[in-house]
């Protein structure tokens, strides 16, 4: 797989362990989409990068991390199609892909220590998305759905 990686500031130096964890534990290719120091960076030009390359599928999926997790998790959320979420724990993570098919993990480096966000990238990198919960998923696809398609009508609407 192709995973792509990104963060903040606040997140840089446990992105840069991740980074090189996947790079030397596992045959998946890394694409790194920064943040390239510890110079401050805003956390959502990051994550709407990694959510548009999962969309895209320029990758196959993505880890965020930022000082919480939850700000990189919120602005991710924002990209349609995409579904982030926030672990803490390798069941969190195991069931970020196989109960929601999520493209997309987050973690706070204020949050978490390297060598347990290393076993939480793991469990989530090691299994793979077996469609169990896709009505439930779907519903979740529906609705989104459903939003884009009345903000787009009532766009047209407002531009007349």
């Amino acid at each position: 797989m192709k995973i792509g990686i990104g963060g903040d500031h606040h997140g840089y130096g446990l992105k840069e362990t991740l980074k090189k964890f996947i790079e030397e534990s596992t045959d998946h290719e890394v694409v790194d989409f920064g943040a390239h120091s510890s110079d401050a960076v805003d956390y959502p030009g990051v994550a709407f990068e990694v959510a548009e390359a999962v969309s895209e599928k320029k990758v196959d999926r993505g880890v965020l991390v930022c000082g919480t997790g939850l700000g990189v998790a919120i602005a991710a959320n924002k990209y349609p199609g995409i579904r982030a979420a926030t672990t803490h724990d390798t069941y969190s993570a195991e069931r970020a892909q196989l109960s929601n098919n999520a493209q997309i993990i987050t973690l706070g480096a204020q949050i978490i220590g390297p060598e347990a966000a290393k076993k939480v990238v793991e469990a989530y990198l090691n299994v793979e998305w077996s469609g169990g919960s896709q009505r439930k998923v779907d519903q979740i696809v529906d609705r989104e759905s459903q939003f884009l398609d009345q903000n787009f009508k009532d766009a047209a609407k407002s531009s007349c």
